[in-house]
């Protein structure tokens, strides 16, 4: 059946990305897997309202079940409704033709007099007064409700919703036509919980902590849910895995640091603060480890169903590794801590590449996911001349299933990937992957060719050029607004 579903308008790239692996999570697509599931036939399920553009906060989608519609809206961030539409059309007379022509066997469950409802009326790119909005309530006389209103805990929920004529650019996306819906509502998403674990309030905070709102999308493209592992090999202050724990998932941390994963600032003030303050599961475990020397026993393989990750390439933070320049060099020998400073020990390190680091990365995930695992990262794009550098890491393990970018500059934006083990991790398919390593590595010297990453990054690229105007007006301006 076709629900129409309403977007809040942000993250616009991340909208399609979190409904659909929500969708796969809750058997929309029926005994699929997502690693086997074609992406064009998931995208083919999704149309636009007449007039609309393809960042339009209204889309239709097509689901098996209610069930399954109010799943997803009630787990997900970033829909702000699923509703059964009763009716759409351009005007008032051509809603009413609409509405009263939906079957009666559809419409007259909801409107008995044993049940209670609520109208709501909302509107897009306009604001509609109290006295707009009590007009537009009085215009439906003609749908039979029989129940009694009531605005605190209705049986149904009724949705009145209109945009507005958007021709001219006034940051919103082009609307040519209005267009008015009535519906039913599903299910809608819970905004409240980024105010809950918004990071200001959280009791030990870092500086590469993952802003609430973008850690619940990762764990829903992950797919967290109860009776499922998720690790994070980058831990930091916990901010990932305390989203997937929200879900119900057990989780895994890991960090090089020994200082962030078991002293924290204090007793009170650590990575298991921040799940005590929410109420959370504790982790299973807290590792000091190297992701570039892993720590697992040979043999062990396929233990986590979800690996959700921030890998430091270099912006915020730089990646490090166990070493030290000096031991990898060959200058000094490898050493053994005695005994007596073991406690207190803070082992060596050495820069970690942003190619080393995604391809420890991916060769963990094939290791010590499940089939059908998710792995989700962040993976950095420049941008040079206007272009974007689409090559993206590769394993014969994975398929990508979906990519969401956001811009942070001019220059340079993240993307969240998103990719899901269909094949079992061998000898032959690691050696494999050690040659794509060095493909990558090859492409992604030109990175580096002026500076770091850091510094390309911060750069003022559009001082550079005297053209800053320019280059702000050329990109869209309502991709990511608030509304």
């Amino acid at each position: 059946m076709w629900y129409l579903c309403v977007f809040y308008h942000r993250l616009l790239d991340y909208r399609k990305p979190e409904f659909e692996s929500l969708a796969d999570l809750f058997g929309a697509f029926g005994d699929k897997r997502s690693s086997d599931f074609n992406t064009q036939d998931k995208v083919s399920q999704w149309r636009l309202p007449k007039h609309h553009h393809p960042d339009s906060p209204f889309h239709f989608v097509h689901l098996p079940s209610e069930d399954v519609a109010r799943n997803i809206a009630n787990r997900s961030i970033l829909v702000k409704g699923i509703y059964e539409l009763w009716g759409e059309g351009n005007d008032f007379e051509e809603l009413e033709e609409a509405v009263k022509s939906y079957p009666d066997e559809r419409k007259l469950p909801y409107l008995e007099s044993e049940s209670t409802f609520k109208v709501t009326v909302d509107s897009f790119g306009k604001v509609l007064s109290l006295q707009e909005q009590n007009e537009r309530i009085q215009g439906l006389s003609y749908i039979p409700f029989k129940g009694r209103v009531n605005l605190k805990n209705p049986d149904h929920n009724f949705w009145l919703m209109e945009t507005d004529e958007n021709e001219t650019n006034n940051g919103l996306p082009p609307v040519v036509k209005r267009r008015i819906f009535f519906g039913r509502e599903i299910g809608g998403a819970d905004r409240k919980l980024i105010p809950l674990y918004q990071l200001k309030t959280r009791n030990y905070l870092g500086p590469t902590a993952m802003d609430a709102e973008m850690a619940f999308l990762m764990a829903n493209q992950a797919q967290a849910a109860p009776g499922k592992l998720v690790y994070d090999p980058f831990v930091g202050t916990g901010s990932i895995l305390v989203s997937a724990a929200h879900f119900g998932a057990m989780t895994m941390g890991a960090d090089i640091d020994i200082r962030v994963v078991r002293d924290g600032r204090g007793p009170d003030c650590n990575v298991w603060s921040n799940f005590k303050q929410y109420g959370l599961p504790m982790p299973i475990g807290l590792l000091r480890a190297d992701n570039n020397l892993p720590p697992w026993r040979p043999g062990l393989k396929e233990v986590f169903d979800a690996i959700i990750c921030d890998p430091p390439y270099g912006v915020r933070a730089g990646g490090r590794k166990s070493g030290g320049r000096k031991l990898l060099k060959g200058i000094v020998g490898p050493y053994t801590v005695p005994d007596d400073k073991r406690a207190d020990h803070i082992p060596s390190t050495a820069a970690y590449t942003l190619v080393e680091c995604v391809h420890d990365l991916l060769d963990l995930a094939a290791r010590m996911l499940v089939m059908g695992g998710r792995l989700v990262f962040f993976y950095p794009v420049l941008r040079e001349d206007g272009s974007v550098e689409t090559h993206f890491p590769e394993h014969l393990c994975f398929k990508l299933v979906a990519t969401s970018e956001q811009m942070l500059s001019s220059r340079y934006s993240r993307v969240l990937l998103t990719m899901v083990k269909t094949s079992l991790y061998t000898e032959e398919l690691a050696l494999a992957a050690r040659i794509k390593h060095l493909e990558f590595r090859e492409n992604h010297l030109k990175w580096l060719e002026n500076g770091n990453l850091h510094s390309l990054v911060f750069s003022p690229a559009d001082a550079e050029s005297g053209d800053s105007k320019v280059s702000k007006e050329s990109k869209p301006k309502y991709r990511g607004k608030y509304v």
